[in-house]
């Protein structure tokens, strides 16, 4: 008689699950570097949002002989019709629009009068620019705030940021000057006194490359702010509850202060006068030359300072 030899296909079920076991295995090992290349070019991307920042920055001096103003209180934003001095109640990131091909969205209310004028403004505080979020973090998008500026109609989602100007090694207090354009443009109007700061960009500056006395590659510019986890989302950290358009504030500004030192973001830690970002081992700075630097979280504490300070004259390292 003869015999059939039948010839299995397939696998048993003990094959399939080592097969199974493998691709986990191999997907375990990879995961960790895809991750890391991902992270690297998110860093890159990161960094050069500071270079945009830091050459548009470059620009306003070229053509104001300052660097930005960082305007005043932080219930001001930005005002079109208001210069690029003093008397402009808008922070950095408002003045810096124009040098960074965003003309368009800081004229917004320009000319305008009135209900108009205020809705325009209000148009620009909920538009968000991708250049001010630094993609390890967020995503560029409109989040929470509690506040209503004097010079906008009230919106209660707005645009935020991740960067923040060196204001030296000073805080300065974010409540302070007028809370109109009348009690503003009077002359004999008291305006706080900021001949102590030390810093680039702080409270009405007009800081000019000629009084970096340390020199502009052993000073500060703009780098990543700390932020807690917990707030990436929200509005209520106090160091991520205003808009990106603001005048002075620890939103848009901070210190180098010895009590201060820059630090990786942590959950349930608000730490609202620091830099610091979501990076591991760094965050990134751009400095007055337009060079952009990795500062180590573990960088000398009075080194630190001293990059925040711009005419202290003492020696500097940047490892």
């Amino acid at each position: 008689m003869m015999h059939r030899t039948h010839w299995r296909s397939g696998f048993t079920l003990v094959e399939l699950l080592v097969v199974i076991a493998i691709i986990g295995i191999l997907i375990a090992l990879l995961l960790p570097a895809v991750q890391a290349a991902r992270e690297a070019a998110r860093r890159t991307q990161c960094q050069n949002h500071l270079k945009q920042v830091g050459l548009g920055m470059a620009l306003h001096h070229d053509q104001h002989r300052h660097f930005p103003t960082n305007g005043w209180n932080t219930l001001w934003t930005g005002d079109p019709d208001r210069g690029f001095g003093k008397q402009q109640p808008g922070g950095w990131l408002y003045n810096v629009l124009p040098y960074i091909e965003l003309t368009a969205l800081h004229d917004l209310g320009k000319g305008l009068t009135s209900t108009a004028r205020a809705q325009a403004i209000a148009e620009r505080l909920a538009t968000p620019v991708g250049m001010f979020y630094c993609p390890s973090r967020r995503r560029a998008r409109v989040l929470f705030t509690q506040y209503t500026y004097y010079n906008a109609s009230h919106v209660s989602r707005v645009a935020k940021n991740d960067y923040a100007a060196n204001g030296g090694d000073i805080a300065f207090p974010t409540n302070l000057g007028p809370a109109s354009f009348q009690a503003a443009d009077r002359a004999n109007y008291s305006w706080p006194s900021t001949s102590h700061l030390n810093g680039v960009i702080y409270f009405r500056s007009e800081v000019r490359i000629s009084d970096l006395l340390d020199g502009a590659s052993n000073t500060y510019l703009v780098g990543e702010k700390y932020l807690q986890p917990d707030d990436y989302e929200g509005g209520a950290d106090p160091g991520n509850n205003e808009t990106a358009f603001c005048g002075h504030a620890v939103d848009i500004t901070r210190v180098t202060a010895l009590s201060s030192p820059p630090q990786q973001d942590r959950p349930g830690v608000s730490q609202s006068n620091c830099f610091g970002s979501a990076h591991s081992g760094a965050f990134a700075m751009a400095l007055c030359d337009g060079s952009v630097r990795w500062i180590s979280y573990a960088i000398d504490r009075e080194m630190h300072r001293r990059l925040g300070n711009r005419e202290d004259q003492q020696p500097v390292v940047i490892e």
